[in-house]
């Protein structure tokens, strides 16, 4: 069994070894040089161009912490500015309504606004 074992290990070795000599026929020691110098050409670009992302990154970070507090205020502005320009419509549309239903010509036919309200909720 010893004798088995020892050719089969010696086989699988002999067959191993043809094989990377038929790999190593495949593809010369120049093209193998070209390519692992293209190889770290690529990775010093791709660490370059991460140092590079990495310091957009910091510094939008750093810009945006610097407005982040203005972009809230603005914010909160227009929402109250929207909130009470809904107000004043609303109050037009009353106001207007109440003119046209006491005077019937007070306004020009096409001046009345025939347009469906789309902020007010239903």
């Amino acid at each position: 069994m010893a004798e088995k074992e020892f050719s089969e290990k010696e086989c699988r070795k002999l067959s191993s070894e043809q094989l990377s000599n038929e790999f190593k026929t495949l593809v010369t020691s120049h093209d193998l040089h070209s390519l692992n110098h293209l190889q770290h050409t690529i990775l010093g670009r791709l660490q370059d161009s991460n140092a590079v992302l990495s310091h957009f990154n910091d510094f939008s970070e750093h810009c945006y912490a610097e407005i982040s507090g203005d972009i809230a205020r603005n914010t909160r502005v227009l929402k109250s500015m929207k909130s009470d320009l809904d107000y004043i419509f609303q109050k037009l549309r009353s106001m207007k309504s109440k003119i046209l239903a006491t005077y019937p010509d007070a306004f020009p036919e096409d001046s009345v606004d025939r347009r469906p309200d789309l902020e007010m909720p239903k």
